[in-house]
């Protein structure tokens, strides 16, 4: 996955973020991704918002290259610690659940959003048929 080693290198900690957006894709291998978006818990957010003040954009997110992190995800969800809590784990880092992103992209509705929708219910539906 593309700039994996980038968010790596931030060494943050593990049980305290996870990777939304089109990462729980990309980590799959069913497409790529131009960047990574992270969610944090509130703690971790606290002490990263202090320490890349000059990366702060919107109030929400901090942007250090090629990583977007994120304070929440609203509107769609409320508990960012239960996103991370409930994400699958890849490589030592959380990615936020597909049935989370599912729920997301289909209130999103973008262009973009509708072929994840199709790839997700695609890949769900031939893990299922190899899993039986």
């Amino acid at each position: 996955m593309k700039h994996l080693d980038e968010l790596k290198s931030l060494h943050l900690p593990a049980g305290d973020f996870a990777v939304f957006g089109s990462g729980p894709l990309a980590i799959r291998g069913w497409r790529d991704s131009q960047d990574i978006d992270i969610i944090v818990r509130r703690s971790l957010w606290n002490e990263l918002s202090e320490k890349y003040k000059d990366k702060i954009k919107a109030e929400k997110e901090i942007q250090i290259g090629n990583v977007s992190i994120f304070r929440d995800w609203l509107p769609w969800f409320a508990d960012n610690d239960a996103l991370i809590d409930s994400a699958d784990e890849f490589a030592g880092i959380r990615f936020v659940s597909l049935e989370n992103v599912l729920k997301w992209k289909q209130a999103m509705g973008r262009e973009k959003d509708l072929k994840d929708i199709e790839l997700i219910n695609i890949n769900l539906t031939n893990e299922k048929t190899a899993n039986q």
